[in-house]
């Protein structure tokens, strides 16, 4: 078997120094779809460098490498081809407000491997830490297609909170840009599913797919711009899992409820009927 469950959870910690300037920050957010109108000034809380908020799903690409997903793939006792690998889920806890520029270092380490059966699902957790303590916990849910069946723990449903009833708070229509996936990969994923035609077919799709962690920060921006007062410092916690999937040029359907303490969001594409892209998705805030 190409994933050996407990060689991936035996294996020690990998720690690694990043850092970051405001450059990369400001990519992020064009990445993510900042900066429609490019004159708005809760735009330019994004994109301009002198009054530059930054938006906490910043920390899943913090540093410019591979994501958490591409690095889970190098961890000992995993050994799999990549056109079987979807992202399927992320969460992310923040401790303090993430600096515009700064350094930390990153601890990864696989927490969980599950058998699904037809699929694996491996958890890859990353911390950052600087001088001040810890900044921010990601957890990355790595399903791998053809890899379970090994007689392991299932690991809990995929469903993770009870379905909004009611009619939304909000209803928002984001386009996503015929380039955004080519603009989101500079931040660092660059898996050619999000821009090979040929990869993308080979993985089973038609065409190439946006990145799920682009949609993540997207439905993110807009919770924080609509409910939050574009506070992003309010932003405790954000967890989603990846539903489906969302094209280039297509037009995301992000549906907001109001919680005690939290927002429960659905993103759907419009186009097509619908169809799940995020679900489970809540943010925590203060």
């Amino acid at each position: 078997m190409p994933i050996d469950a407990a060689r991936a959870l035996a294996a020690p910690p990998r720690t690694t120094r990043i850092s970051w300037t405001a450059k990369d920050v400001l990519l992020y957010h064009l990445g993510i779809g900042a900066g429609r109108p490019a004159t708005d000034p809760g735009e330019l809380r994004y994109t301009l460098e002198s009054r530059l908020h930054v938006l906490p799903g910043f920390a899943t690409v913090a540093g410019g490498g591979p994501p958490g997903v591409i690095r889970a793939l190098s961890v000992p006792g995993v050994d799999v081809d990549l056109a079987r690998v979807l992202h399927a889920g992320q969460s992310l806890t923040v401790h303090r407000t993430l600096p515009a520029e700064g350094s930390a270092t990153t601890t990864d380490r696989i927490t969980a491997v599950y058998d699904k059966g037809g699929a694996a699902l491996l958890v890859l957790r990353t911390e950052a830490a600087d001088g001040g303590g810890p900044l921010w916990t990601c957890d990355a849910r790595v399903h791998v297609r053809g890899e379970g069946g090994w007689g392991g723990d299932r690991g809990p449903s995929a469903r993770t909170t009870a379905a909004p009833t009611g009619p939304p708070d909000r209803t928002l229509d984001l386009p996503v840009r015929e380039d955004q996936a080519l603009l989101y990969r500079l931040t660092g994923d660059r898996n050619p599913l999000h821009a090979d035609p040929g990869f993308a077919a080979g993985a089973g799709f038609d065409r190439p797919v946006l990145h799920g962690l682009c949609t993540y920060g997207m439905t993110l921006k807009a919770v924080v711009d609509t409910l939050l007062d574009g506070d992003v410092t309010r932003v405790r916690s954000c967890a989603a899992r990846f539903a489906g999937v969302a094209h280039p040029g297509e037009t995301l359907r992000i549906r907001l409820w109001r919680g005690d303490g939290g927002v429960t969001a659905t993103v759907t594409a419009a186009e097509r009927g619908e169809a799940p892209v995020l679900a489970d998705t809540t943010v925590i805030h203060s």
